[in-house]
């Protein structure tokens, strides 16, 4: 990137030019090197607020964990720092990384260390990530580190997707019954109705019912919908508070059947998070603090807390989550062996994979009794408007045969 500057020299003279860099900070640590004061420096072509937009693909965990194992071979080849993230920088396809990339290459030049560098990059590299790399950087193990770290974030992406995919079915298949339910209701009963009701013959009882929903519908829908809008709106606002997130990581943790899915899916993402640090040599303060950062539930996080207060205060990690129902009874006895042994690593490992394989079946049960249930409850709902229609017709037609 070109950069015009103004600038002093030391004997006080004015001097303007231009410098190419990869950043900002590069350009003006390049000049200062030179001995130059800046006054003012900046791009050489400003961005409009139409290109100031990134129209750059997301960068998703799968991204993360392909560069992860990349950085993890040439490590493993004793390739220098600066020279892979330069490789990965003109490899990578997507451009939001990529600009990320040019920047930590932008840091390792000035001499900043790779977990210093990438930590300025939070919405690519977690806490836990970050923490990772400096543990590998002081025990000179980047190449475990990174493999390890591509490890667990393709088991909680194969995890974690395989959940979210689970659930995309149901609902697109209920989101498409509301739609045409709605359409029925608002278009096709009421043309029916005033056929059936100018007829003259008697309308059973639950036609009548059909019908009053249908006038319901008809003349109080946009009412409904608004209310629906400003209920969805408030109910958002919220969720975005502290009490409305907590609310909600509660909620989701409480309900029947979900309720289960959600807890295991959090145990076993601590559980994955704590083998990794801890078979990486991060202090148990550290990991359970780093846990406790990542894990994306209120009530979980709110309770690594306190036990990282407890651990502090010289209690045994077993002991302080004993005292939380959230943990179950047998995760609790496991790290306890894995305290007594030492062998914590090794336990929280064991648990990771026992709470996945659990998430895996589970997601499979239910949406196994998700498709059939859905398929009887729709039939149900759909035989019932149509027969409340076709039948009223069905007795208009004979009579007229009659």
């Amino acid at each position: 990137m070109l950069f015009n500057y103004k600038a002093l020299e030391n004997s006080g003279k004015h001097v303007e030019g231009a410098i190419e860099a990869v950043s900002l900070d590069v350009a003006i640590g390049s000049l200062q090197k030179r001995g130059l004061i800046i006054a003012n420096i900046e791009p050489a072509v400003k961005e409009s607020w139409l290109t100031s937009i990134s129209f750059g693909k997301r960068i998703s965990n799968k991204d993360v964990v392909m560069l992860s194992r990349q950085m993890a071979t040439l490590f493993e080849a004793q390739v220098s720092a600066l020279k892979i993230f330069t490789l990965l920088s003109a490899e990578v396809e997507n451009p939001s990384l990529k600009k990320s990339l040019d920047q930590i290459v932008a840091d390792l030049q000035g001499g900043s260390p790779i977990s210093k560098a990438l930590s300025r990059h939070s919405h690519i590299f977690s806490d836990f990530y970050v923490n990772m790399v400096r543990s590998g950087e002081e025990t000179g193990k980047l190449n475990e580190t990174f493999s390890s770290l591509a490890d667990h974030l393709d088991r909680n992406y194969e995890v974690v997707s395989k959940v979210k995919n689970a659930l995309i079915y149901p609902a697109f298949v209920i989101t498409v019954f509301f739609a045409v339910m709605a359409l029925m209701f608002t278009v096709i009963i009421p043309k029916i109705s005033v056929i059936i009701i100018e007829s003259g013959q008697p309308v059973p009882i639950y036609t009548e019912v059909v019908f009053a929903i249908s006038n319901l519908f008809v003349n109080y829908g946009l009412f409904f919908l608004a209310g629906l809008i400003a209920l969805g709106y408030f109910l958002l606002r919220y969720i975005r508070t502290d009490a409305g997130h907590a609310a909600l990581a509660r909620f989701k943790i409480d309900i029947p059947i979900l309720g289960t899915l959600y807890r295991k899916l959090y145990l076993s993402e601590i559980a994955d998070s704590m083998n990794t640090m801890v078979l990486s040599g991060i202090p148990m303060v550290k990991a359970i603090e780093v846990t406790s950062a990542i894990v994306d539930n209120q009530v979980y996080k709110a309770l690594l807390n306190e036990t990282l207060n407890d651990v502090k205060g010289g209690s045994a990690l077993s002991q302080a989550l004993s005292q939380h129902k959230e943990i179950p009874s047998m995760l609790v006895q496991m790290i306890r062996v894995g305290e007594e042994t030492g062998e914590l690593g090794s336990i929280f490992r064991t648990m990771a994979r026992f709470y996945q394989r659990d998430v895996v079946n589970m997601v499979d049960t239910i949406v196994g009794l998700i498709e059939p249930v859905m398929i009887v409850l729709l039939g149900l709902g759909v035989g019932t408007l149509l027969a409340s229609v076709l039948i009223p017709i069905y007795e208009i037609a004979n009579s007229a045969g009659v």
